[in-house]
């Protein structure tokens, strides 16, 4: 267990089973001089995940040095790889060493290596095979011994479909791959990762942490973090400075967080997937979801008048919604004479607004419908006079 980092202490914060795996996957991968491609969104943490693999190797003692290919200029980030020789270039005065001679023996990250050229693809597909180089203008081969763990928040598998990525060095890459969950899909961490990123922060400025409040927790938990554990963390940050270690209350977080609508169209959809097939998903969730409250709207209505449910819950659409009929032209005659369903709908929405006195936030949560739609059917049954009465 010598690889091991002392006292097993872990750089990732997070106990969700998502992050639990990815920690059984590194201790497993770590000892080991196999490459390993790590994939997920920006943001969410993927060079920690590379430091704690070289932390945990037996190169640990070697340097690590991690390369960011989609911030070096192409013209430049061969050189800046794999060293140039005197006289390779204009401005090549004497010979440098590369990224990868100076991390022999330890380990190299190539960090967002989807934006590399296929050009250089070839080079490194060398060094992974045969662990050696030419540096730029060189004749004679470099040999190394350096691991290399790469990252990607692109979909290499599409990337190599449209001829954007070599096939061969994608499958000399993936033979470990380590996904790395958006925070969306891992809320049970964020408490713990507030709390280790105030305490720390709090820290570092000599400020007396005083904690966060269970309003703002619950807040922080319910909020969608396109930006991942990378968003959070510098949230903290300014929040720690600006607050100057007091408890975090709702009204010191900016309005995004505070004021989240009841439908977040930054769900999370399947991985493996195009960019178009994301599209399409989220849109066929916006429409089911209307549909859903449009339905919702009519029961209410039905059930007012009739006493009987008028949606059919059907088998389970493929993205786990119910399926609701369409719309159903209802009219009956009875002692009361003719019913119409929008005639009554404009009914119960107006008393609800009378009800709460225009707060469309409490009359669409009576109607049991999202305040966007209630905004909605304001504007179709021409109701907006009736926020005015407030």
């Amino acid at each position: 267990m010598g690889n091991i980092k002392e006292n097993n202490k872990w750089d990732i914060t997070g106990e969700s089973d998502r992050i639990l795996e990815v920690k059984k996957i590194i201790e497993q991968v770590a000892p080991t001089d196999i490459s390993i491609l790590i994939v997920g969104e920006s943001g969410t943490g993927k060079e920690i995940v590379a430091k704690e693999i070289h932390q945990r190797s037996n190169r640990k003692n070697g340097p690590m040095i991690s390369v960011n290919c989609g911030a070096i200029p192409e013209g430049i980030l061969e050189s800046e790889l794999f060293g140039h020789e005197k006289g390779a270039f204009t401005g090549a005065v004497s010979k440098r060493k590369g990224y990868f001679e100076i991390a022999d023996e330890g380990t190299i990250f190539l960090d967002e290596i989807g934006e590399m050229s296929l050009y250089t693809q070839v080079k490194l597909l060398r060094v992974l095979e045969e662990r050696e180089f030419l540096r730029v203008g060189g004749t004679a081969a470099v040999n190394v011994d350096t691991r290399i763990i790469a990252s990607t928040n692109k979909d290499l598998e599409t990337a190599v479909n449209k001829g954007e990525f070599r096939k061969d060095l994608y499958y000399r890459l993936k033979a470990v791959t380590i996904y790395i969950p958006p925070l969306r899909e891992r809320t049970e961490d964020i408490e713990m990762l507030t709390n280790a990123f105030l305490e720390e922060y709090c820290r570092k400025m000599n400020i007396q942490y005083k904690g966060i409040s269970p309003e703002s927790m619950h807040l922080l938990k319910e909020y969608s973090w396109p930006g991942n554990v990378r968003e959070l963390k510098n949230l903290l940050e300014s929040l720690v400075v600006l607050n100057k270690g007091e408890v975090i209350k709702v009204s010191d977080l900016p309005e995004n967080i505070k004021d989240q609508t009841e439908f977040d169209r930054s769900l999370p959809v399947p991985l493996k997937i195009t960019a178009e097939q994301a599209e399409r998903e989220l849109i066929y969730r916006t429409l089911l979801a209307l549909g859903a409250e449009l339905s919702e709207i009519k029961r209410i209505i039905i059930e007012n008048y009739r006493g009987e449910q008028r949606y059919i819950p059907d088998e389970k659409s493929r993205f786990g919604e119910h399926v609701f009929e369409e719309e159903i032209p209802f009219k009956e005659d009875n002692e009361y004479g003719e019913i119409s369903i929008k005639n009554n709908e404009k009914e119960l929405i107006k008393k609800a607004l009378l009800k709460y006195k225009g707060n469309r936030k409490k009359a669409a949560k009576e109607l049991g419908i999202s305040e966007r739609t209630l905004y909605r059917k304001l504007k179709e049954l021409n109701l907006q006079f009736f926020e005015k009465i407030r």
